[in-house]
């Protein structure tokens, strides 16, 4: 299955990332694109992921810099266009895996293409990635560790859950008895043509 795939190498990636744990760590993709390459793809979309939680993490500290604030903040915006590039990679290998297929005349088109599922799904490990160390947290108080037990169980079967959600939509393509059909994000603030902020720093 996919999503099993998937999961692997999403657990790879934040595992790997956390040997260091550095956002401006060097990153090395274990999956050489040429040969493997929605391996590649899978894994560079959850390192984004994960080195954007740190970026997450870092802007809230009420005491930062507003200097550095605003580089930070920058790094987040570029960090968001990587994410929605690699999603939208993802989107166009799918379309070539299923190029050939010829969807029956009563094929139903699904509410999100299957790298927006993916997408969601980096996220849920990266969920359950820090949900787990709040669980084991052992400077923890005895209720904050019960609380993210309980919470880790649900974000483990809301994975499960998507998982099968996202296999069933890709056999559903295979199948004929869904299509894809991919509208691409166009996000506008970082255009120069099309953010107006930007358009008038040109003139």
């Amino acid at each position: 299955m996919f999503s099993e795939l998937a999961n692997k190498i999403f657990e790879e990636a934040i595992n790997d990332y956390h040997q260091i744990g550095e956002v401006d760590q060097e990153f090395k993709n274990a999956y050489d694109k040429n040969h493997q390459l929605i391996e590649h793809l899978l894994y560079r979309k959850c390192w984004i992921d994960t080195v954007q939680w740190d970026y997450e993490d870092l802007i809230r500290d009420p005491d930062i810099n507003p200097v550095e604030a605003l580089e930070l903040k920058r790094k987040i915006d570029k960090s968001n266009q990587d994410r929605t590039d690699t999603v939208e990679y993802i989107d166009s290998y799918f379309l070539k895996k299923f190029q050939n297929i010829k969807p029956k005349h009563d094929a139903t088109i699904n509410t999100e293409s299957p790298a927006w599922g993916v997408d969601r799904l980096s996220i849920l490990n990266l969920k359950i990635y820090h949900m787990g160390k709040e669980a084991r947290r052992e400077d923890a108080s005895e209720e904050h560790r019960k609380s993210c037990q309980i919470k880790l169980e649900v974000l483990e079967e809301q994975r499960e859950d998507l998982s099968q959600a996202i296999d069933q939509l890709l056999k559903d393509i295979e199948n004929g008895d869904k299509y894809m059909k991919v509208y691409r994000q166009m996000k506008m603030y970082n255009d120069e043509e099309l953010n107006p902020v930007l358009r008038a720093r040109k003139k």
